[in-house]
């Protein structure tokens, strides 16, 4: 997994490596008492033992059993829930607010901070030179350490705004407002960004970067660039 940059991130991590920990568990319990059966309870050679009984049932297992797969999947929908309601929660006081629009076949960033709005908009990329020195479409700047809200639509067909490094993917739908907030971690870097649903012929080249950067920096970038259209 990309590491997390983002608090959400690290909440949906942690969620995603205990579940990989409480399923590695259940196919060991499983797989060992399949081996188990195997090697102590199979018919040995030259043995006039008779068969085992064979019974119907044996409640006590069979209540065991059901009772088990339903604690399990308890506990893993109240993790669940608890993390997706942190997750999805918009606080509304985000000093930092971004208007999504993806469309056929590139994105439109509009961020809006202490009154100035910088709008940034690209078109479809070329492949070919894509690299993370140098990330191909729009790039969106973001100030580390500060939490930022999301605005996304789109005026044609169904996108997903997708940044592996957030953990997170969110539609981006025609007729309908989807929002999300996110807090960002201290850390600085430029990473990737994608539409992970397949939206026409240009999909693959949906691409974009996201910029965190400290918050003097952003400042800057804001005062530099407020008014105008990348």
């Amino acid at each position: 997994m990309p590491e997390p940059q983002t608090h959400q991130g690290k909440t949906m991590l942690d969620l995603w490596l205990g579940s990989w920990i409480a399923a590695i568990a259940t196919f060991l319990v499983v797989f060992g008492l399949i081996i188990w059966s195997v090697i102590f309870h199979r018919k040995r050679k030259h043995s006039d033992q008779e068969l085992p009984p064979q019974v119907r049932y044996n409640l006590p297992i069979e209540m065991l059993y059901t009772l088990v797969p339903l604690v399990m999947v308890a506990v893993f929908f109240y993790f669940t829930a608890r993390d997706e309601t942190e997750i999805m929660k918009v606080s509304g006081t985000a000093p930092v607010k971004v208007k999504v629009e993806g469309f056929q076949w590139s994105w439109r960033f509009t961020t809006q901070y202490q009154g100035k709005t910088v709008t940034v908009a690209g078109v479809p990329v070329d492949l070919a030179k894509q690299s993370l020195e140098n990330p191909q479409g729009p790039q969106l700047v973001l100030p580390t350490g500060s939490k930022v809200e999301f605005l996304l639509n789109s005026p044609d067909v169904i996108h997903s705004f997708w940044v592996p490094a957030f953990l997170f993917k969110q539609d981006v739908m025609p007729g309908y407002d989807n929002r999300f907030e996110i807090d960002t971690l201290d850390n600085t870097g430029t990473f990737f960004g994608r539409c992970a649903e397949l939206c026409g012929v240009d999909h693959s080249k949906m691409l974009f970067s996201v910029k965190l950067v400290p918050q003097a920096e952003f400042d800057q970038y804001v005062a530099s660039q407020a008014g105008g259209a990348q």
